[in-house]
């Protein structure tokens, strides 16, 4: 299926791993010019690369390196992605997650920490990003949290509380940047990130399974389509929701877990 978004713009954050690295590959495939940013400079480097190589037409991809939680740097990847391209389309946004841990065992700086990770970081993309998006044919963007928003998750206190400011977010700027841009959010449930893949081999070290195979059957344990996600499927799903083939989409904070979730809503 052709998105029709050939030419476009984006810029995606945390996306030299794991599943922004998964939405900027899709969007790339689909002659998207896409920013992508991380901290380590080496590792985005080498994404930068493994990007290039998917890139379908005259893509480009721009490797800005940055720290989501500093507001100088946020404010420079829009300006750099404007500076680079001349305009934006699409604004994807991931990071990393908080410390798992108990809510008693969790202090004030990891509280101020994950806010400033998880929501302050969304905050000030959009903020920067909202008037480039509403000058397009079509602006969007695209949150990526947690189904931890749907179901707390036990021993991630920080993650079930501050990512439900996100959607909060995420819903309001549908209303009130509409009809210019449009808003959503994808809440992906585990998938098969280098994240799951470490966790599985330190278990296989500490004796827990006895293959990577058992590893993964553990993880998608649960799951009625009985295995965790492609890393390429959330992408391609945050891809369409971007594109005009997914334009009456707005407002909408879209699970991604397989249907291992028990909630109705």
């Amino acid at each position: 299926m052709d998105l029709a978004i050939d030419g476009n713009v984006a810029l995606t954050t945390a996306s030299s791993d794991g599943l922004g690295k998964a939405a900027a590959t899709a969007l790339v495939r689909e002659g998207v010019n896409v920013v992508i940013n991380g901290r380590d400079e080496d590792r985005l480097a080498a994404a930068a690369e493994e990007l290039r190589d998917e890139a379908a037409g005259d893509a480009r991809v721009h490797p800005v390196q940055g720290d989501l939680t500093v507001e100088d740097d946020v404010v420079g990847l829009v300006d750099e992605t404007l500076e680079e391209f001349g305009r934006l389309d699409h604004l994807v946004t991931s990071a990393g997650g908080p410390p798992s841990g108990p809510f008693l065992d969790t202090d004030d700086d990891d509280w101020y920490h994950a806010y400033d990770l998880l929501v302050m970081s969304v905050v000030r993309l959009c903020r920067e990003a909202a008037e480039p998006l509403r000058a397009g044919d079509g602006g969007t963007i695209v949150t990526i949290t947690s189904r931890s928003v749907k179901e707390a998750i036990d021993g991630l206190v920080l993650s079930n509380a501050v990512r439900m400011s996100v959607i909060g977010l995420e819903k309001t700027l549908s209303a009130e940047l509409a009809p210019d841009v449009r808003v959503n959010a994808v809440l992906p449930g585990p998938h098969e990130t280098s994240r799951i893949q470490d966790l599985v081999d330190q278990a296989i070290e500490r004796g827990e399974y006895d293959s990577y195979e058992a590893g993964l059957a553990d993880w998608s344990d649960g799951v009625p389509i009985e295995r965790i996600g492609d890393p390429m499927e959330l992408g391609n799903t945050v891809a369409f929701i971007s594109s005009p083939k997914g334009g009456y989409i707005n407002g909408q904070a879209i699970v991604l877990d397989g249907g291992a979730g028990s909630a109705n809503l």
